[in-house]
């Protein structure tokens, strides 16, 4: 995707080098930085501090930390071990970060240790660059749904889309998932306008998926979070695309906190509620999503404070609540799949019920 005229991806190998490099998210939209990572214990840093987000974009910078592992484990099946774990750890709720680690480490296990590095190198691009194409593939399997509402508007009219927190493209390893289908869109020619949440506590609404719609010249419009149901109910809302960080092979979604009610309120006022996902995303192993999907909890400073420019330009940290009140920060809810009109995956989109999914990805219900 493009960051002022430039195609980039939010991760890529320097083989030469030996380092793996990311956009380090923390500092958009302020500025535009590149981090080297030499390390697994680098790589499994900037997965935990969210130096980079979003289901796709660990799992591919996981793939690629398990080439790093590869090389630090010098022939030890115990030590590759220790350091797949030490990925797999950082952050228990997306499913893609596990399926990566788990991918390389079938890959590398059944290899002679002289062989390890270039295969899991090989096997990370791979994965990297089916990440992208899968992403690639679910905005042309979107892109009808947006065609339709175009159609029954008038032409000068654009379709009104709300997204929550970011599936864009830096959440993947390009083109995002949620927003897939509007980037496939605006590139087509149908006119829309996207409703950015904020998404709080980190922003990355406002900060990232703002940004990139800005990069990309799509409309959009950012509102506070409990905006969206006001919006709904004025007609002010076509369709609600969000992303997923883990699946169940019923249909029910672990996303950002917030989408539950997101869905809630699309489900209440009759507009359609979808979900664009990956198969890496999928848990075809969960049965009961509230019991057995790991809910992530995370620090509580990310509710107390807020990074943000003063009037002078100068970025500064704020406290923003009552500083002797504990906090709690759950990172993820749950969506029932009885809420949702569907899911956009790279092979077409489906009903959120086992039936449905199961005619797209038969393998799913064998496991």
């Amino acid at each position: 995707m493009r960051v002022d005229g430039q195609t980039y991806r939010t991760v890529w190998s320097d083989d030469s080098r030996r380092l793996v490099h990311i956009i380090d998210q923390r500092h958009l939209p302020w500025s535009f930085c590149i981090e080297n990572l030499a390390t697994v214990e680098s790589t499994a840093t900037a997965i935990r501090d969210m130096h980079v987000r979003g289901a796709g974009c660990i799992g591919v910078l996981a793939a690629y930390g398990m080439w790093l592992a590869a090389r630090e484990a010098q022939g030890s099946k115990e030590l590759l071990s220790t350091l797949a774990n030490a990925l797999i750890e950082t952050r228990p709720t997306a499913r893609n970060l596990a399926w990566a680690v788990e991918r390389q480490l079938a890959t590398i296990s059944s290899l002679s240790p002289q062989d390890w590095e270039s295969a899991s190198l090989a096997s990370a691009e791979s994965i990297a660059n089916e990440d992208a194409l899968w992403c690639e593939q679910i905005g042309q399997h979107g892109l009808p749904l947006l065609s339709a509402i175009h159609a029954e508007k008038p032409t000068e009219e654009r379709v009104q889309i709300l997204t929550h927190c970011n599936a864009g493209w830096l959440a993947f390893a390009d083109w995002g998932s949620a927003t897939a289908p509007i980037y496939a869109a605006h590139r087509a020619g149908i006119p829309v306008h996207v409703w950015v949440d904020e998404t709080r506590p980190r922003n990355q609404g406002a900060r990232l998926t703002a940004w990139e719609l800005q990069n990309e010249g799509v409309p959009h419009t950012i509102i506070a979070d409990n905006a969206g149901g006001h919006l709904m109910q004025h007609e002010m809302v076509d369709i609600v695309i969000t992303g997923t960080d883990r699946t169940t092979g019923k249909g029910d979604v672990a996303n950002k906190i917030g989408t539950y009610h997101k869905a809630l309120a699309a489900f209440d006022n009759g507009i359609p509620f979808y979900v664009a996902l990956p198969s890496s995303s999928f848990d075809w192993s969960c049965e009961d999503s509230l019991r057995e999907i790991p809910i992530e909890e995370r620090d509580g400073a990310e509710i107390a404070y807020m990074e943000g420019r003063n009037r002078e330009g100068a970025l500064e940290e704020i406290q923003v609540v009552n500083p002797n009140s504990p906090i709690l920060n759950p990172a993820f809810d749950v969506t029932p799949a009885r809420l949702i009109k569907g899911l956009i995956t790279e092979r077409g989109v489906c009903k959120a019920d086992r039936a449905s999914i199961s005619n797209l990805f038969p393998e799913g219900s064998r496991v």
